[in-house]
């Protein structure tokens, strides 16, 4: 892994105030930065799952890995893999639009599968969920027509198949 390659790391932490803050903190310290960060309640309350998206090297992944792994509220902590997981993001995107262009806009939202979501006479907000870098090749197509605003949710990533990556204890 290249030192300016995103990597992604999967967590599962207890699910109460305060470990957000230190697992931000930890990054933090040591000077990394968060690409994104995804956090949410599994399907046991007690416990939330974390999807932290960076960028840097193999040296970086895996001190970030066992940094957070000493963590007294984490439970698992695993990397995640491409090609051994699904991931997605979100992204709600407004762009201009004019009559002119609606119909080239709406070929491009229905390509990407995308979702009409708010409009105007000169604007359209559309929404989306997709892997990264599709989301990144909608931006990019969305550009010419002139993007006003951008919300996007980070990445949301699991293993692929049956098996259950970050496992809490019974």
């Amino acid at each position: 892994m290249e030192s300016n390659e995103k990597f992604t790391i999967g967590a599962l932490v207890n699910n109460h105030y305060g470990v957000l803050n230190r697992v931000a903190g930890l990054f933090s310290k040591r000077g990394y930065n968060i690409d994104s960060l995804a956090v949410g309640e599994t399907e046991n309350p007690a416990y939330s799952r974390m999807t932290i998206v960076c960028t840097g090297g193999e040296y970086m992944r895996g001190q970030a890995v066992r940094q957070l792994r000493k963590l007294v509220d984490v439970i698992s902590v695993q990397p995640l893999d491409d090609g051994s997981t699904v991931a997605v993001e979100h992204l709600l995107i407004k762009v201009r639009v004019n009559d002119r262009q609606k119909n080239s806009l709406n070929q491009l939202i229905n390509l990407f599968n995308g979702k009409v979501r708010d409009f105007g006479a000169d604007f359209i907000t559309v929404e989306i969920t997709a892997p990264p870098n599709y989301i990144d090749d909608f931006i990019e197509g969305l550009r010419p027509y002139g993007i006003l605003e951008t919300c996007r949710s980070g990445a949301l990533a699991m293993s692929h198949g049956t098996g259950n990556m970050l496992t809490a204890p019974n």
